[in-house]
């Protein structure tokens, strides 16, 4: 049995073994978390001031967006296995200072080389609470509450992803662009001195030697592969660049996985691969981020080229799918569905939710709102039920002593599913288009651009619109099949483990006492 220390003053003892504390220390979690997931997508509106106060570049605003999610994505696994080693609470609150130093940096930043420089490090604080918030949420949480809370853990991606947009636009009308980096500096302060007092220490105390080696193949791996994905859509995909970082990004990571079978002390164990439950929650996890990426990508060119509406009003029309997220999670019917249905059907349950979701918006949102907002809350309440159900089964099929590396394969998976949904749905797009259209373009604005009369500019919009109608029905068909697949291979590991349960001892778990 692994046992971790507790340095939570003034908890007083809960009967039932629950730290008493576990709902207000969510909370502060999640505070952290929103931080991290608004910086994803807060600087898109900041793009033009940025441009004009900081004399920036195109190739600068990509890399002032681009380096915060590299930097964070290739040190996802690395940071997660650091936080099992050395203590989640110390890695947690050591990413809170980070994210804190870099966010006063890029504020005040006066060259886009600085801005560049300091979202590379809010990265590396990003990567450090993206795997320990999980990781300590799944410490707190018995198997009762384990679902409900890591619900609502999950809400907080989708209230970061829809705010982030929307925060940004109002603090730009009142202030000037470092605003949007500054106000995360309050939140970080309270969330260390919260961390410092309420959070339990826990780690694996068998003291594992650290996989050095492990962590610079995955880091060098992750971020190549993160490159060439976010290089593509600008690029080209059978561009040199691309497929040069793709190529080093496939090799690195094969050799990460031949030396991971081979370490004395592996940063991942590849024979969680040998888990029915642990591959079916990966194709899951997988599939959902690809559906949600990719559809949320038809989606914002769908409202901006199609429907005619401005970025920020766009935004605001993608709303009602978060919303419906956080309404559903904050009052725990993800949880009670899972309860009632088991983890298989409700994954089963919320990918064909989503996927429906995806088909009403591509057969009734194609000039008409009202049935893109149906399609929208529909794929809202697929992504309520499937998410935490999806997260709650990996974090279930690893070691609780490796909880920090399976939030980190979570949060990866994440990066990875939503760069193959833009690829994958924006290549079906884009092919769609061009065999449709005439006019020689790289892209909807540009043949828009070129076209010589307004008959020609019909048809080249409703050639778009036929390319994300045929983009978002593939996306719809690949969801239903992939949540298929997923639960079919966890019903398949339940079976298996009630067969063998019997003829096992009880498993011995880590514990946080406090």
């Amino acid at each position: 049995m692994t046992v971790t220390t507790a340095d939570s003053p003034g908890a007083a003892a809960d009967p039932s073994g629950r730290h008493p504390q576990r709902w207000l220390i969510l909370g502060v979690i999640c505070l952290a978390q929103l931080t991290v997931l608004l910086d994803n997508t807060v600087l898109s509106v900041a793009i033009p001031s940025l441009t004009e106060e900081l004399d920036a570049s195109t190739s600068d605003i990509q890399w002032m967006i681009n380096a915060y999610s590299l930097v964070q994505s290739g040190l996802l696994l690395t940071a997660g296995s650091a936080a099992d080693r050395y203590g989640r609470k110390k890695l947690l609150t050591a990413g809170l200072v980070l994210f804190g130093i870099g966010s006063l940096v890029a504020g005040l930043s006066q060259t886009s080389a600085q801005l560049i420089a300091a979202r590379a490090g809010m990265g590396i604080g990003g990567a450090l609470l993206m795997t320990t918030t999980l990781a300590v949420v799944v410490q707190l949480f018995d198997d009762a509450e384990r679902v409900k809370a890591i619900g609502l853990w999950a809400t907080v991606n989708s209230l970061g992803f829809a705010a982030g947009p929307l925060l940004g636009g109002f603090m730009l009308n009142h202030f000037w662009w470092g605003s949007i980096f500054l106000i995360n500096i309050p939140v970080a302060l309270i969330g260390v001195v919260a961390v410092v007092r309420m959070v339990p220490e826990s780690k694996n105390p068998q003291g594992d030697r650290p996989d050095l080696l492990g962590a610079l193949l995955s880091t060098i791996g992750m971020a190549s592969v993160v490159y060439a994905i976010i290089s593509g859509p600008e690029h080209g995909w059978t561009s040199a660049q691309v497929l040069v970082a793709a190529g080093v990004g496939a090799g690195v990571l094969a050799l990460f996985a031949l030396w991971e079978l081979r370490a004395p002390y592996p940063m991942l164990d590849m024979h969680f691969f040998q888990n029915k439950r642990f591959i079916g929650a990966v194709t899951g996890a997988i599939l959902v981020a690809f559906g949600l990426g990719g559809s949320l990508y038809l989606l914002t060119q769908h409202l901006q080229f199609v429907l005619g509406y401005e970025p920020l009003e766009a935004g605001l029309r993608t709303a009602p799918l978060a919303a419906t997220v956080v309404l559903l999670n904050l009052v725990g019917i993800g949880a009670k569905v899972h309860a009632k249905l088991g983890t298989p059907l409700t994954i089963l349950t919320g990918m064909t939710m989503l996927a429906g979701g995806l088909a009403v918006v591509a057969s009734f949102g194609g000039h008409d709102y009202s049935g893109m907002f149906v399609g929208l809350v529909l794929m809202g309440a697929g992504i309520a039920f499937a998410m935490p159900a999806m997260a709650n089964a990996i974090m279930s099929a690893i070691p609780p002593e490796k909880a920090g590396v399976g939030a980190g394969i979570n949060g990866t998976l994440a990066e990875f599913g939503n760069g193959l949904g833009v690829a994958v749905l924006g290549a079906v797009l884009n092919s769609r288009f061009s065999a449709l259209v005439t006019v020689s373009a790289a892209s909807f604005p540009a043949a828009m651009a070129a076209a010589q009369s307004a008959g020609e500019r019909e048809r080249i919009a409703d050639a778009f619109s036929s390319g994300l109608e045929t983009s978002q029905l593939v996306g719809a068909v690949a969801l239903f099949l992939g949540g298929a697949l997923a639960a079919a291979l966890l019903w398949r590991a339940e079976r298996a483990d009630s067969r063998q349960r019997p003829a096992q001892p009880e498993d011995a778990t880590e514990k946080t006492t406090g």
